[in-house]
């Protein structure tokens, strides 16, 4: 008998380690390959694309929000894997009731994703303390720790979508890689604002009562904004909006010391948003997008 507490989502157990994996979760899927238990992986998303070379002949059952509740019951799987934040509760509630084991995570923080890279360890059968990828990973976080220490925390503007422009507030996955790679987010204190008017200086802003359980950590702001904040670097990830050349001129084009010490970067948006043990090596590159 297997179980893991679901400290980042709900409880799973299982009489035997997974043998048959669904993977609704691109970050998950490339873990589970990564710590060496790939061929158990019998289905996955249209966005489960690494590793490359090796998920591409294991069936998908849809995309993250609208894969196919009955194509995944058919590959009769032993665990599914689902995120709170990239699949949907209709979804969850629905393999449920199917009858399907499903681990339900939700990291926020690196500290968090080392913590799923152990449980998807236990969960197929391996020891997380002696295993080499979760020992690297553990290695990797001190490490990166102890540089970030010394370094002076550069001021970093990192957009997730341009139209309208979005970013991301401090208690996110992607500003706590920023954080360890020595970066400080200069939105970590901008919460999201409904309706999206408000969010732009528009209207009146609701109150929280009436935003409810919306989330608020990705707020929508103005380039008056950007440039307020005079960010020292701006990274424009590949995903989830495909950042491109004419949109990196745009933010080139703004008064701030970014742009006067031409240190506006297209990057590859996986090393900051994937938390799976690609964190390796992942943080050491965003450091060096921001201390280059």
């Amino acid at each position: 008998m297997i179980t893991v507490a679901g400290a980042l989502g709900t409880r799973v157990t299982l009489d035997a380690p997974a043998r048959r994996i669904v993977s609704l979760v691109p970050s998950e899927t490339e873990a589970v390959f990564m710590l060496g238990a790939g061929a158990r992986v019998v289905g996955r998303t249209d966005y489960c694309v690494e590793p490359v070379g090796a998920v591409e002949h294991i069936p998908s059952v849809g995309g993250t929000k609208d894969a196919d509740v009955d194509a995944i019951v058919a590959l009769a799987p032993d665990l599914v894997l689902m995120n709170q934040e990239e699949n949907t509760e209709r979804m969850h509630q629905a393999l449920a009731a199917r009858g399907c084991a499903v681990h339900l995570c939700f990291p926020k923080t690196v500290s968090d994703a080392v913590t799923l890279t152990r449980e998807l360890a236990i969960l197929c059968g391996f020891d997380p303390d002696a295993h080499p990828v979760v020992q690297r990973l553990d290695a990797s976080v001190r490490e990166a720790e102890r540089e970030r220490a010394g370094r002076v925390p550069v001021r970093v503007f990192c957009p997730i979508w341009m139209d309208p422009l979005m970013t991301i507030r401090g208690d996110t996955f992607i500003s706590d890689v920023l954080d360890l790679a020595g970066g400080a987010n200069v939105f970590a204190d901008r919460t999201r604002r409904y309706p999206l008017a408000a969010d732009l200086g528009r209207t009146p802003a609701l109150p929280p009562e009436k935003v409810g359980t919306r989330d608020v950590r990705y707020p929508r702001v103005t380039f008056d904004e950007v440039v307020a904040r005079a960010p020292d670097v701006v990274l424009l990830p590949d995903e989830p909006h495909p950042f491109s050349e004419a949109d990196a001129e745009v933010f080139r084009a703004l008064p701030i010391p970014a742009a006067l010490d031409g240190r506006v970067h297209r990057i590859e948006g996986k090393n900051l948003s994937w938390y799976s043990p690609r964190l390796i090596g992942a943080v050491g590159e965003v450091a060096r997008w921001l201390h280059a």
